[in-house]
């Protein structure tokens, strides 16, 4: 009986640990799976909170800004211009991502070489505007990380259009 206990006892011991080894990762992914339908949820929130503010405008594709400093020059970047910009990335949380005045240094890049959430805004914008936009999910990193910047982020930029060449 004690060699039966032993074995019967054992048996357990392992299926338990394997079964708990081989089920861990798929409960893990049906966790993060829910954490991320509500961070989604919340940065939809987010947003819709927003279209309610005075101050906030909306382009026909979902993507709002608001306006801090208009620029007086007439031109507009086109898809294929190369931008200067000055600008601050964060996560509605405020966790900066990204912020080219701290490195007090201007980026410049060709426009259709961006997120397509900075290339529809970039284009609106006249030199010497000064926004601060807000780029749903679906036009920024989508549904994949991308460094500190999660799946399912609203992506809150406030840029300055130094220049366009």
């Amino acid at each position: 009986m004690r060699l039966l206990w032993f074995f019967v006892g054992r048996y357990k011991c392992c299926t338990f640990v394997i079964g708990k080894a081989k089920f861990e990762p798929i409960n893990k992914k049906f966790e993060n799976m829910g954490r991320k339908e509500e961070y989604k949820l919340q940065n939809e929130q987010y947003l819709e909170a927003l279209r309610a503010e005075e101050d906030i405008k909306e382009l026909p594709c979902g993507i709002l800004y608001r306006v801090l400093e208009s620029g007086n020059a007439n031109n507009t970047p086109r898809l294929n211009s190369i931008v200067t910009v000055h600008y601050k990335g964060t996560l509605i949380n405020g966790r900066e991502f990204d912020n080219s005045w701290k490195r007090n240094c201007p980026e410049a890049f060709r426009l259709n070489q961006v997120i397509e959430g900075w290339q529809i805004a970039l284009q609106r914008m006249h030199v010497g505007d000064h926004w601060i936009v807000y780029i749903p999910y679906t036009m920024g990193y989508g549904t994949r990380s991308s460094g500190p910047i999660p799946a399912f982020s609203t992506l809150v930029f406030e840029v300055h259009l130094l220049g366009i060449a």
